[in-house]
Parts: C-alpha cells; structure tokens; sequence
C-alpha cells in the first residue's frame, strides 16, 4: 500500500467508524430498510455520486463511470429480527452494518483516487455498487437479478464478516464457498379423536414423529457435508385429553453442493411419500427457501487474492473458506451464470457467532475491508479490458 493511500485511509477511518455505528443502532428488517436506504442514499449524494433508488422496494445502486465492462460490487442493507435479551427487535446480528460501512468506504476512496488521478475510467468501464434489501429473507438477491442489473456484470463481488471459528482476526479469505441451505414445512392433517377412542382418530404428533424418524433413513454421500433437521414442531390447541388432527413442523436440509442438495431434497421427498402412504394422511409440503451453494469463479477468486496481498500483505492471506452457512448472494451466479463472481470473508474475530443477539467483532478491520474491495474493483476493471483486448 503507498503512503498516499494509506492516508486517504487513515482520514476516512473516523468517519466510517461513525457510520457504522449509526448503521448498528438502527437497523432494519428485511424488506423494511426504508430509512438505512434514504440515510446512505442522502450521505453518497452529498459525495457527488447519484443513488438511483427502487421504486417499489428498498435498496439503490451507484455507479460510477459507463459502459463496458461492468465491474459489481453489492453489500446486503437488512438486518435480523431476533429476541434480544427478551425483547424482539430488528438486529443486526450478521455484520450487515459491516458489509455497508465497507461499500460506502469503497465508494469514498474511489471518489478520492479519481480527484487525484490515481484511478480513472477515461477508456470506458462501469463500477456499480449495489445496496441489495433482504438478504435475510433469502430473496433480496433475486429482486435485483429481476431488475436486470446484473445482465451486463463481467464481474461481481461481496464480502462477508467471518466468525472466529473459521477465520483468524486480520486473515482474510479470497472466496467463500457457502453450501445450499432449504427450510420446509410440512403441513399434517390427521384426524382428531377423544383420548379415549385413539383408533377413531388419526394422531397428527404421531404422523409428524414418523416423518422426523423417516428422515433418518436418508442416504447421501458421506464425502460431502449435509444434514437436515426439524426445527420446529407444533400441535394441538385443544384440552391434554384430546387426539391432534393438525400439527406443522419446520425442517431445514444443508447440503455443500447443489448436486447433493438435489439427492437430499429428493430423499425428504421420499421420506414424507411413505409416511403420508403409512397413515394415508395428507402432509402438505411447502419450501419456504431455497439458497443455492456457492459457484466461485477462479478469475474473480485470483482477482481477490491478489487484492488482499496488495492491501495487508500475503502473510494476511488465508485459504478459500467453505461453510455450511447460506447466502443469497450465489442466487447470482445461479441466474446469470456468465457472471464471475466470488465473495471477500473477512477475518475480523466474529464471537460468539453470526445471528447470535450479542454478536461482536473487530471493527478495526472494516477499513482492511475497504482497502481490499477498493483494489479489488481497480484489479477486476483491468483484467476484464485484458480479457476484452484478448478476445
């Protein structure tokens, strides 16, 4: 890193420490992050840049520059609602704030290189910067590939904070490969009876028992992480002494790849064939997400590790990351694949964990975030002119 550059840094580093803690103490759900896009949209107009928000939903994008190519980078805006200390509120439990912070910082420093000529666009390309609404949904990504904004994108980034399980504070990985993620829910209907006349009736906590039980019988290949569970059960509104005709549960499958999602889908399939069969009772089965895995390009995971060394040096360098966690990001590159596209995980000492109420981490490491993304863009605009000079 020059010294120009790390002054550009050290003098935006207050401010971005103020924004984010703004963004912390008031967060918004999915959806719902009306106020988090008028504040961010306002503070990036008073820089110069021109939002364009949507319409109908929250969430805006900025670009800088025009035409091809188009260089991506998008930060999710929402947060978690979740008990805190037992009391529900909106939360923001995933470094949401985080992502933010460091977007608008990438915007700020670019519009400081530009100012002084160490970047600039004069031969063409485009960087647009993202602020999706609704990653926690698992749908927010999809309203965007509808607006049509990633159709043109040569190459596309996101960065995630990182629990400190999987990563060292101030190690930083060049991809993320998260795994495909399911939740379903089963809708049972068996019949109900008096507690004294169980074989007039159809007990629907028996039937749902019988699907959790068949779902142990599915089989797929040990090689590969997967797993599913039911996370939530009810039945029964009635007095203790009567039979449930009605009970719901919740399931949710994990799977590394999208193959073996496919294989263990169509196991919780089978499983609930044959105990709808065995009772000759009706299961309703409806998925409430579907998050495909991770497809990391291998030109977008170079340009990110070769942004890092640049930024701290290779001995912050870490491996590509794989987690069994979900991230609607991939909907991407799941919809366009000719998008190269991979995600930043920042090393940044996450504890107790992601989605925990009393999540912290080492902001201190936001600004490292924002000086990889930054190089990043830059690196990412100069290799697809390369590749468009090579065609």
């Amino acid at each position: 890193m020059n010294m120009i550059r790390q002054a550009y840094l050290d003098a935006l580093e207050p401010r971005l420490r103020n924004l984010f803690e703004y963004l912390h103490e008031n967060p918004e759900p999915s959806w719902e992050e009306w106020e988090t896009t008028k504040y961010l949209a306002q503070l990036l107009a008073d820089e110069g840049y021109e939002p364009r928000l949507f319409e109908d939903s929250p969430g805006f994008y900025v670009e800088i520059g025009s035409g091809a190519p188009v260089i991506g980078l998008r930060t999710d805006i929402d947060s978690l609602f979740q008990e805190v200390d037992g009391v529900h509120k909106a939360n923001h439990s995933c470094g949401h704030d985080g992502h933010m912070t460091m977007a608008v910082g990438v915007l700020l420093m670019l519009k400081k290189l530009k100012e002084t000529q160490d970047f600039t666009l004069q031969t063409g390309g485009t960087i647009r910067v993202i602020f999706q609404p609704a990653e926690e949904k698992g749908n927010g990504a999809l309203s965007i590939v509808e607006r049509g904004l990633i159709d043109d994108v040569d190459y596309l980034f996101g960065v995630h904070v990182r629990p400190i399980q999987e990563l060292p504070v101030g190690k930083h990985a060049p991809a993320l490969y998260h795994g495909a993620s399911m939740m379903m829910q089963c809708e049972i209907y068996g019949e109900e009876a008096h507690a004294a006349r169980p074989h007039l009736g159809k007990n629907a906590i028996e039937i749902g028992g019988s699907v959790i039980e068949a779902l142990k019988t599915i089989r797929v290949d040990t090689r590969i992480s997967w797993s599913v569970k039911v996370t939530k059960f009810s039945a029964g509104v009635g007095h203790g002494n009567t039979i449930p005709g009605k009970a719901m549960l919740t399931m949710d499958a994990r799977a590394q790849t999208n193959a073996a999602m496919e294989q263990l889908d169509a196991g919780i399939q089978r499983a609930i064939r044959s105990v709808r069969e065995m009772y000759d009772a009706q299961i309703n089965a409806k998925v409430l997400l579907n998050i495909p895995a991770a497809e990391v390009d291998e030109e977008a995971e170079e340009i990110l590790r070769r942004s890092i060394v640049q930024s701290v040096g290779d001995k912050h360098l870490a491996e590509p990351v794989v987690t069994p966690g979900g991230e609607d990001f991939h909907f991407y590159t799941k919809k366009r694949p000719n998008v190269k596209a991979a995600m930043l995980g920042l090393g940044c000492g996450v504890s107790p964990g992601l989605h925990h109420p009393h999540m912290k981490f080492d902001h201190a490491q936001l600004i490292n975030g924002v000086e990889i993304l930054t190089n990043t863009v830059i690196n990412a605009m100069q290799y697809a002119k390369m590749n468009a000079m090579n065609v």
